[in-house]
C-alpha cells in the first residue's frame, strides 16, 4: 500500500482537496446526497476493514513493546493530549462545562492513528516499534475505557439534558 503518487504528494492530501473542491462546487445539496449516497456505507466498510487490518497486522507488535513509558503515554493520549484541544476548541460556545467535558472524553477517534500507523510500519520507519506500541495501547486502553463508560455516561447526560428542557 504506497500512499504517495506519482507526483510525490500525499494520497490523502489529495483526496480531501478533492473532497473539497466537490464540496465547494456541487451547492445543491440535495445532488449531492443523490452522488453521495452510498459513500456512507462504503466509509463504513472500509472502516470496519481498516479495525480488521489493525487487529490481524498491527494489534500482536504493539504488544511485544509495551512498557511503562508507552503506557503512560497511552493514557495521556487518552486524556490530556486529545482532550485539551477539544476543550480548547470549544472556548466562547455557549455549553456547559460538563457538555463540554462529555464531547472532549468521547471526541475524535483514533481511526487515523491506525491508518498513519500502517503507513510507518509500511515504511519502516525508525522508532516504528515505539510508535506501534503506542497507538495499540492507546486504542487498547480507550476500547476499554470508552466501552466501560458509554452506557452510564450516555444516559446521565442524556437525564441532565432532559431535566433542563434540551440545555446542552
Amino acid at each position: 500500500m504506497n500512499n504517495i503518487l506519482v507526483t510525490g504528494g500525499s494520497g490523502f492530501i489529495g483526496a480531501f482537496v478533492g473532497g473539497l473542491l466537490f464540496g465547494g462546487l456541487i451547492r445543491n445539496h440535495k445532488v449531492k446526497d443523490e452522488l453521495l449516497g452510498g459513500a456512507e456505507s462504503v466509509g463504513n466498510l472500509l472502516s470496519l476493514l481498516t479495525w480488521f487490518v489493525f487487529g490481524a497486522l498491527v494489534f500482536g507488535k504493539g504488544l511485544e513493546n509495551v512498557s511503562g513509558p508507552v503506557i503512560l503515554y497511552a493514557v495521556l493520549s487518552l486524556t490530556v493530549v486529545r482532550m485539551l484541544p477539544v476543550l480548547l476548541s470549544l472556548v466562547g460556545v455557549k455549553m456547559r462545562f460538563d457538555s463540554k467535558l462529555f464531547l472532549a472524553w468521547f471526541g475524535p477517534r483514533g481511526l487515523a492513528s491506525i491508518v498513519f500507523i500502517v503507513i510507518v510500519l509500511e515504511d519502516n520507519l525508525p522508532g516504528s516499534d515505539t510508535l506501534v506500541a503506542v497507538v495499540t495501547w492507546t486504542i487498547v486502553l480507550s476500547i476499554i475505557a470508552h466501552g466501560i463508560t458509554a452506557v452510564p455516561f450516555a444516559n446521565k447526560f442524556a437525564r441532565r439534558v432532559a431535566d433542563r428542557n434540551g440545555e446542552v
